[in-house]
């Protein structure tokens, strides 16, 4: 039954934005932030999460300050928002002079502005902070909000403070936004922001018209020969995801001498290039974008035939985040991975990253060392390092309980441990994230090796169970295609974790399926300690561990050994 609150956010969706209905998950989300509830929210890339913000953001009192993480994304939200009668839309950002950023100011301060769009870099400076609170936000939305989460895929340590400036801005209701959250990553935002009470809208993960398809590679000349053909034979826009910048511009380079209209993006462009490459394709004046992974985040470009990934991505996570950007006009699209199992060595690489122990023990030293708080800037110049690294690293120390951060943002040593013993309890969280991060990358193996339907692995990993007994239709294991390009073979399905081959599902039967580990259970392993199963398929198991991450089990073995209890 329609309640007055839903016929309110009903009519003012039709009448400023043109939206004749809306999803019932979306009127959901958007009643908890009318009722001013901590609201987390998980939908699927194109199914409405920032109508979630955006339609009771005009009915709040206040301005809604939404936290986005590219300035790309952010130009679009405003100019998206500035076409609505009745909503004011601006950022503050590094892409605009001071004189520009204060004028905006200006205008909060006067309440001419509905929405407040900044990156997370911009509230790591207080007097940005201190002008949030003066304006009193009705509303903290934080966008690609799987970027707060340490086990999320796009983990960025600015990220990590945002819940400390929610509580310097005066407590605003906060609404978490992102497309792929499973629940140990869902449980890590709620902490890591402080949110209390929540509600959580989670929609399935299912995109059932994104055909799903892997061609495998033993050779690099034939993957990179069949990557250029596929993109040019393939319905146009897409998007060919690369693994480094190099690898971008030879991919536009050799579509754009088959007279296709192409574009490399990456990090490594000037600001003017990135921009004229996006609006290019937004606009469909280019067959397809070759880029790194720094296109694509929050693109609303509905009409998206394929996404091709030239290497393997870092993670499952990952590659679900970038293949969303397909088909969300509903039509059928196409998401290919060239898989070469030699990349996973790359992938490996990336996710070998550990923080210096001496930077960490300089830092909790230098702390200990302040008979109480002391700015971040302080800090930074004390121990001689770049704002980012600082930041990684007093967020170790801050999820080890080592170092608070004060309500006027400063710093300071807790006591509760010494500073060799602070910094060594961080080094072992950081080394906790290194082994899911490893984990991440075999789990994404499985997925471009498995022999069964991989949408229900791609499902299973997120933890939404998928019926058994008949095929998804749309993936290359269902509907029994061969590749069939140059160079392409076949390869076993690999253990995830261990990095042996899965045994018979035969022999595996004996555990039948009156065991208690459905997905969604919490388990206790005697090594591993505390995880979460994830999903059950062909009498495996595939748990996440808080400690060593995604590991693969067989049912039998657990059976037989007793490995598991239920928590």
């Amino acid at each position: 039954m329609a309640t007055a609150s839903s016929e309110r956010l009903r009519r003012s969706a039709r009448d400023v934005f043109g939206w004749e209905s809306l999803r019932p998950e979306q009127v959901g989300a958007m009643e908890s932030v009318m009722e001013r509830r901590d609201t987390l929210v998980v939908m699927p890339t194109g199914a409405g999460k920032s109508a979630v913000y955006q339609v009771p953001g005009l009915l709040l009192p206040g301005p809604t300050v939404v936290v986005s993480p590219l300035i790309a994304l952010q130009r679009d939200q405003v100019q998206g928002l500035l076409s609505r009668d009745g909503a004011e839309a601006a950022a503050v950002n590094s892409a605009q002079s001071g004189g520009q950023n204060a004028a905006v100011w200006d205008r909060i301060s006067e309440g001419d502005v509905d929405f407040l769009f900044l990156a997370p870099e911009q509230l790591a400076k207080d007097e940005v902070v201190e002008q949030l609170a003066a304006a009193r936000p009705a509303l903290f939305v934080v966008d690609e909000a799987q970027c707060v989460s340490s086990w999320g895929h796009d983990f960025r340590p600015d990220y990590l403070r945002l819940g400390q400036v929610v509580d310097r801005i005066g407590r605003p209701p906060v609404l978490a936004l992102t497309a792929s959250a499973a629940a140990p990553v869902r449980a890590d935002i709620v902490a890591q922001l402080g949110m209390r009470e929540v509600r959580e809208v989670v929609t399935g993960f299912d995109r059932p018209n994104i055909h799903l398809e892997v061609v495998p590679f033993r050779d690099a000349a034939a993957k990179k020969r069949a990557v250029v053909e596929r993109a040019a034979a393939e319905p146009k826009p897409g998007l060919v995801y690369a693994a480094t910048r190099r690898e971008a511009e030879e991919y536009a380079e050799e579509l754009s001498l088959l007279g296709l209209d192409a574009a490399a993006y990456h990090a490594g462009l000037p600001a003017a290039d990135r921009g004229s490459v996006h609006d290019r394709f937004m606009d469909g004046r280019l067959d397809v974008v070759v880029a790194t992974s720094a296109f694509g985040m929050g693109i609303d470009k509905p009409d998206v035939r394929f996404v091709l990934h030239a290497s393997v991505p870092g993670s499952l996570d990952a590659y679900y985040q970038e293949i969303g950007r397909a088909g969300r006009d509903g039509e059928e699209a196409r998401a290919i991975l060239a898989y070469r199992p030699q990349d996973l060595g790359m992938q490996r690489f990336f996710a070998a990253g550990q923080p210096d122990p001496d930077t960490v023990i300089q830092v909790a030293g230098t702390l200990e060392e302040h008979d109480g708080p002391v700015a971040p800037t302080a800090l930074r110049e004390e121990a001689h390092l770049t704002a980012s690294r600082l930041t990684a690293v007093v967020n170790l120390l801050e999820q080890v309980d080592a170092v608070r951060t004060t309500e006027d943002g400063d710093l300071e040593a807790t006591g509760t441990a010494g500073a060799a013993r602070a910094a060594q309890q961080a080094i072992e969280l950081a080394d906790a994230h290194q082994q899911l991060e490893r984990s991440r990358v075999d789990m994404m193996r499985g997925y471009a090796e498995a022999t069964g339907c991989r949408r229900r692995f791609l499902l299973g990993y997120f933890g939404q169970a998928v019926a058994r007994d008949e095929g998804c239709g749309s993936c290359d294991r269902c509907a029994a295609v061969e590749p069939g390009a140059d160079g392409a073979e076949g390869g076993p399905t690999v253990l995830a974790g261990t990095g042996g081959p899965l045994p018979e599902p035969a022999a595996l039967r004996a555990a039948g399926d009156g065991h208690p580990f459905r997905p969604g259970t919490y388990v206790q392993h005697e090594q591993w300690g505390r995880g979460s199963v994830m999903s059950e398929e062909d009498e495996r198991l595939t748990v996440l561990f808080e400690t060593v991450g995604y590991r693969t089990l067989s049912l039998d073995v657990v059976a037989r050994n007793n490995l598991l209890t239920v928590c």
